[in-house]
């Protein structure tokens, strides 16, 4: 049987939206094109010109010819309205607005049933790994114990710099922002704010329950002392932002987004700089 072709309507032309016009055009053989990419600054200098542009954000969501959703925008409301919108109209969507998902996954698990549409959303947690295909589709959630990991690379390759150059942490974030790790406003990563997010969505993949960000605990970098790194490198530890979900209960879990004393023991130990790392504890594994 032929598959259906992908007309794509896409939201937003930052880095990633950019790289997938790039797979597309580099890809002709694919059964995928874009129908519209649509963009929030209309008076933006840019160095790209076609007739794919619009701003106008209801364009895609009434093309009855679009049938996939692209949203890869920075605004986690009007992601929301989006992707919420478009998946009442049919259309298959992908995103990657971890804060969205992370405070309406329930909806849009329950917007996914009830309008026969599909939300994807892999990039959004760890896309790299992939933890959460590996989650759907090799591990059993009952027999799962705890997932352990670090989540945002970020704050990470700030505590390698701290821990590995002795740098302080002023220069190493301000290098981390020069690198293109972390943005202007660090707030997101050094806060644990990207990692609760992330854990949040890899949680209800792996258990089954979803719970809401409010409900984690969050302790950021940003309030790791200078004595906190003296006393971890007298011992030989690493200090690393750990985003870690514990199984309780057959319904419940624990999960909190931390620093914490890591030894040399540990697997994490030695994921360095801007990298992620997660540890999947289960029954027999």
């Amino acid at each position: 049987m032929k598959m259906k072709k992908l007309n794509i309507g896409l939201y937003g032309f930052g880095v990633v939206g950019q790289g997938l016009y790039a797979v597309l055009e580099k890809s002709k053989t694919v059964e995928a094109s874009l129908a519209a990419i649509c963009v929030k600054h209309e008076n933006k200098k840019r160095d790209f010109d076609s007739p794919l542009l619009t701003f106008d954000r209801e364009k895609i969501l009434n093309d009855p010819e679009v049938n996939v959703v692209v949203e890869v925008i920075d605004d986690a409301a009007e992601a929301y309205r989006l992707v919420k919108e478009a998946l009442k109209k049919g259309k298959s969507v992908v995103s990657g607005n971890k804060k969205m998902l992370a405070a309406h996954l329930e909806e849009m698990i329950g917007l996914q049933k009830k309008y026969g549409a599909s939300l994807l959303y892999d990039a959004s947690a760890c896309g790299s790994i992939p933890i959460i295909r590996n989650l759907e589709e090799y591990y059993d959630n009952d027999l799962l114990k705890s997932i352990t990991g670090i989540l945002n690379g970020s704050s990470n390759y700030i505590l390698t710099q701290i821990f590995r150059e002795n740098k302080s942490y002023a220069t190493a974030l301000q290098e981390a922002q020069e690198l293109g790790f972390a943005e202007s406003n660090p707030d997101a990563d050094v806060q644990g704010h990207d990692a609760l997010y992330k854990l949040v969505i890899i949680t209800a993949h792996a258990f089954g329950i979803v719970v809401s960000p409010d409900e984690v605990f969050r302790f950021g970098i940003n309030r790791i002392s200078d004595f906190d790194v003296q006393f971890a490198k007298e011992k030989g530890w690493k200090i690393k932002l750990v985003a870690r979900v514990v199984k309780t209960d057959k319904e419940k879990v624990a999960a909190w987004v931390a620093p914490q004393f890591v030894a040399g023991e540990s697997y994490i130990y030695n994921v360095e700089d801007e990298y992620n790392g997660v540890v999947i504890e289960g029954e027999f594994y």
